[in-house]
């Protein structure tokens, strides 16, 4: 009996490995694909941009972060912060950026806007209303930028046949254990699905930290009115474009998306919250997620019957293939990660696979304080105050104890 489960699960993981081998060579192509556009001097086409930021709270690295987008090395370009309140602490953050920097040309929105339930979308609203450029970069506050950002994230818009150009993400920072799981997620998991989507199977999948797109091209879609009552704007804009034969583009260019003090309990809450999102556009396709998961699946084993029967063997020696994996692209891609925090590997897959089952029975989230339920295509609806995450479960399921043991520890 321990043979058979053994040997299923060890072809498992070795497709799973295989998956893992994938994500990893396209994140090396896209570094390679970096490397080379970094030797190549900046075009002529450089239009005028408005960069819209939505900000609310204190962002990790808050000040730093809108810093970088006064030194960016481009000719032209308006800064718009957007806030619901001028009571909010990062309203004190864009007046400091303002003042230190009278000579950029920054402008300050803030207006309580209720058009939809997602409350990014509300913000952007107003900052796009004050937008006097064609070209409109939406960017969250917790990017940071080098200053050839804009010159080469642009650079694909030359072609007026692309309607949106997106870019890779890396976590950078992680001063708590939280922060590092999530620095080692992105730069592993997000980095290398975006990458394999884009290069192997063509999807376009838009990363809503940073979306460059023209105003013709975005009203054509629905604008943002469009999207301002779905969770994941980013990706229905994106597929938007690409239903209406835009094309969308993933520019090479990494941004670095800071996190130092992230908690446990916000690793947990976000990648549950992005799970159900997926599981609500992907549908069956987010089996793939878990089948890619080579440590949580090798890990099985174990779990059913302990360390007897070569089960050890199989878990440890994929922690150890996916630690070393992971470790040889930061280091490829000159992502500067503590080299122990690459341990912290193994655990945080296996957290990511027990999360993969929470969206299957619960469509719940609790974001930015609000409470919402998502349906098809990430569409939000209001939340019962009465809500639980497990609500709907059979209380008698597997399923249901994992996720009531991450809502009572971590919610």
């Amino acid at each position: 009996m321990m043979a058979g489960i053994l040997w299923v699960f060890s072809v498992l993981t070795a497709a799973g490995l295989i998956c893992y081998g994938l994500q990893f060579w396209s994140i090396l192509a896209a570094a390679r694909t970096v490397e080379s556009a970094c030797g190549v001097p900046g075009g002529s086409f450089l239009p005028p941009i408005s960069i819209l930021k939505p900000l609310k709270g204190l962002d990790d690295n808050l000040f730093d972060n809108l810093e970088s987008f006064c030194l960016l090395d481009y000719p032209r370009y308006e800064l718009i912060f957007a806030l619901q309140d001028r009571n909010d602490q990062a309203h004190k953050v864009a007046l400091k950026i303002m003042n230190k920097y009278p000579d950029k040309d920054i402008n300050i929105v803030v207006q309580r806007r209720n058009e939809g339930l997602n409350p990014k979308v509300n913000n952007l609203i107003s900052a796009y209303e004050a937008a006097r450029y064609e070209y409109v970069l939406i960017s969250d506050s917790n990017v940071l930028a080098g200053k050839d950002y804009l010159k080469m994230t642009v650079a694909p818009m030359k072609d007026p046949g692309v309607g949106l150009v997106s870019n890779l993400i890396e976590g950078v920072g992680g001063r708590t254990a939280g922060s590092l799981l999530e620095n080692l997620h992105l730069n592993s998991f997000i980095m290398g699905s975006v990458c394999f989507l884009d290069r192997f199977l063509n999807i376009p999948c838009v990363v809503g930290k940073s979306m460059l797109m023209r105003k013709t091209d975005l009203e054509a879609v629905g604008g943002l009115p469009g999207v301002k009552d779905v969770l994941a704007e980013d990706y229905l804009l994106g597929r938007k474009m690409n239903e209406s034969g835009r094309k969308v583009v993933l520019s090479p260019y990494r941004i670095q998306n800071v996190n130092h003090y992230w908690s446990l309990k916000k690793f947990l809450n976000r990648h549950t919250r992005w799970g159900k999102l997926r599981w609500k556009i992907g549908g069956p396709k987010y089996l793939a997620e878990l089948a890619a998961n080579a440590v949580f699946i090798s890990s099985m084993p174990l779990l059913l019957h302990g360390p007897a029967g070569g089960a050890l063997v199989l878990a440890l020696s994929t922690s150890l293939v996916k630690t070393a994996g992971d470790f040889y692209i930061g280091k490829k891609t000159g992502n500067y990660l503590n080299p122990l925090s690459y341990l912290l590997v193994p655990a945080k897959d296996f957290l990511i696979g027990l999360i993969w089952f929470v969206p299957i029975f619960s469509s719940g989230v609790v974001w930015r304080g609000n409470k919402y339920l998502i349906g098809k295509d990430s569409a939000l609806s209001p939340c019962p105050e009465t809500f639980s995450t497990v609500q709907g479960m059979r209380k008698t399921t597997w399923s249901y104890r994992i996720a009531n043991t991450i809502r009572e520890r971590f919610a």
